[in-house]
Order: C-alpha cells, then sequence, then structure tokens
C-alpha cells in the first residue's frame, strides 16, 4: 500500500494515521523469535542469580539487574500483544500476553483494558484517571485545601513515585481489579486468573531454588523493572510541551502525536525498551509492532523531530508536575507560584 507522506509537515497527525498503515501487519514469526531472544535470557538471568545468591547477597543482586533488564522486555512484549501487534492472530496475542502477564505480576486482559482506555482518552482533561499519571492543572492544584496539596505534593514526590510505585503498582494493586471492582466478573476473572498462575509457577520455582531465594530475586527484579517501566511510562506523556485539552479542543489524533515524547535511548536501551520510546508513533498507531517502528523512522525522519527527548532532557521533566492552561505547558509547583 503505497501513501505518500504529509505534504505539510509532521504537525498533521490525521494523515501521518494513515501514512503509518503500512507498518500495521505483525509477523508471527518474528514475534516467536522476539519472545526466545527475550525469555531465554530472563530465565538464564534468573537462574545464575540464584546460583551466585549462594556465595553471597551481592553477587546475585548484581545478577537481579540483566534479570530485571529482560523482564522490562516482556512487559513490552505483553503491550504490544494488548493492542493486538505482537503475531498475527488475535487469540495469539491473547495468551502470549496471559502468560507474560504471569511472570510481570500483571493482570493481562484487566490491563489491556485499561491501557487501551488510556488510549483513547490521552490527552482529555475531562477524562484524565485512565492508565495515566495523575496531573493537575494549575488552578486545580490551588483550589485544594491543605491536606489535598499534600497528598498531590507526596503522590508527585519522586521518591514516593518511582520508589514505593512499583511495590503498590505490582505487589497490590494488580492483585485485585482496582477501579472496576464493581464492573461484572471479566475483571476479576483476569486478575485471579493471574494470581492463580502466579502462584503455581512461584510454587514451582520455590520447589527447586527455596522461598527465600524466590522472593529475593523476584522481588527485587519485580522492583527493578517496575521502576523502569513506571519511568518510561512517565517521560513519555510528562513532559514540557506536552498536550492537554478540554473536550471542546481535544482531538484524538493531535493528543496522540503530540502529547507523547519520542524518547531518544541509547541502542541497548532502545532494545531492551522494545522501541517503546518511540511513542508518539505508538499512540498514533498502536498497532504497529515494536519491531517495526524502527522501519517507521527510517522511511519518515521527520517523525525523528517530534518531541524529542534525550536522557538528560527526561530527568527535568520531574519537576513538572502541573498543567499551565494559559501557556499550555507542564510547570513546576515554583513556576507556577503554588504554595501548600
Amino acid at each position: 500500500m503505497n501513501v505518500d507522506p504529509p505534504s505539510n509537515g509532521a504537525k498533521d497527525a490525521r494523515r501521518w494515521s494513515r501514512v503509518l498503515v503500512r507498518y500495521k501487519q505483525p509477523h508471527t514469526g518474528r514475534g516467536i523469535l522476539e519472545i526466545a531472544i527475550t525469555l531465554v535470557p530472563f530465565i538464564l538471568f534468573w537462574a545464575a542469580a540464584a546460583v551466585a545468591l549462594q556465595y553471597g547477597y551481592w553477587t546475585g543482586l548484581l545478577l537481579v539487574v540483566p534479570a530485571a533488564a529482560f523482564l522490562v522486555r516482556m512487559f513490552m512484549i505483553q503491550h504490544d500483544c494488548g493492542h493486538g501487534s505482537f503475531v498475527n492472530s488475535r487469540s495469539g496475542n491473547d495468551w502470549i500476553g496471559r502468560f507474560v502477564g504471569i511472570l510481570t505480576l500483571t493482570p493481562y486482559d484487566f490491563w489491556k483494558h485499561t491501557h487501551n482506555l488510556h488510549h483513547a482518552n490521552s490527552g482529555a482533561l475531562e477524562r484524565r484517571g485512565f492508565g495515566d499519571v495523575t496531573t493537575l492543572t494549575v488552578s486545580e492544584y490551588k483550589s485544594l485545601g491543605p491536606f489535598g496539596r499534600f497528598r498531590y505534593r507526596l503522590y508527585r514526590n519522586p521518591v514516593v513515585m518511582f520508589g514505593l510505585g512499583p511495590v503498590y503498582v505490582f505487589m497490590l494493586q494488580h492483585r485485585l481489579p482496582v477501579g472496576f471492582m464493581d464492573h461484572g466478573w471479566k475483571p476479576w476473572l483476569s486478575t485471579m486468573g493471574t494470581n492463580a498462575g502466579i502462584a503455581l509457577i512461584a510454587g514451582i520455582v520455590v520447589w527447586f531454588t527455596g522461598l527465600g531465594t524466590f522472593l529475593a530475586i523476584h522481588f527485587a527484579a519485580t522492583l527493578i523493572a517496575g521502576a523502569a517501566g513506571i519511568w518510561l511510562f512517565y517521560v513519555q506523556h510528562q513532559f514540557e510541551y506536552t498536550s492537554w485539552d478540554k473536550e471542546q479542543d481535544w482531538s484524538w489524533h493531535e493528543a496522540a502525536l503530540h502529547g507523547s515524547s519520542h524518547y531518544r535511548l541509547p541502542s541497548i536501551l532502545r532494545w531492551l525498551t522494545a522501541n517503546i520510546g518511540v511513542h508518539h508513533v505508538h499512540h498514533l498507531s498502536s498497532r504497529v509492532p515494536y519491531y517495526r517502528l524502527p522501519n517507521v523512522l527510517r522511511d519518515h525522519p521527520e517523525l525523528k523531530d517530534i518531541n524529542p527527548l534525550t536522557f538528560m532532557d527526561s530527568l527535568r521533566c520531574v519537576k513538572l508536575v502541573l498543567w499551565d492552561e494559559e501557556s499550555r505547558r507542564l510547570v513546576s509547583f515554583k513556576a507556577a507560584g503554588a504554595v501548600g
């Protein structure tokens, strides 16, 4: 399918969406290869850490780091499955996603639902709260009382968000269909089914390694991978010139392309994170498999220059916590003149 790139540049989000149609087809063989080169190293590093743990805690912990890196990549596989873009089969995507969800401690079907709500409502001020980082406007924050401001500042504190956050999300929140507990049996089936799968696989691993070894390795790997995952999700939408609009001004295409960053990571990190940094393209066309995103940038280099974010740039994003509707950018508490 031949589609000419937009003649008026990368701002034409709707036409870029049509350009990306040609990249949407997943390849089952490639998907199987991606699982193999991710799952096998994860298992090997996990096993190596279990052996090394017998010779010293810090030796074992050192090997947990690469295991956690491959756990991040496993989550990205689950992520593509949720969009139906990993293999060329709907049921194949779902069952791969469910299996990976046991390893990542994430109920696949429930997470898929909430994540797709995030994609459908990203950048819409009246529809915040689905799978995103809670973001208040300057006026909303200033209207809060002292306790409300304290809660928001605490939530936005990096130690809480990237330290305690992974513990809460992966150890507690994902064990129940939080937010959808009265939405019928499907959210419960997803979470309880995942919990049962975790118990089964954990029981087998504990049988061979012991409870202490299992907890030390998988708890640490999950926290490291979880912190990395939350960080990636954070910088993909929480940058200065992101996009938020009220309903009458909101455009899904514009919010998808201009409300998501292009996180420019070193090549090894791009591979380990499954190109999730090309987030503006992903949001505009979530059916493009992650292994085809580099092809998009190669064929359409104009897209590289939309919302580029280097690693050093991303560190400065942590202080940006409030959406200023007048200047249309994220600002810090200090810049907003916020007290309390």
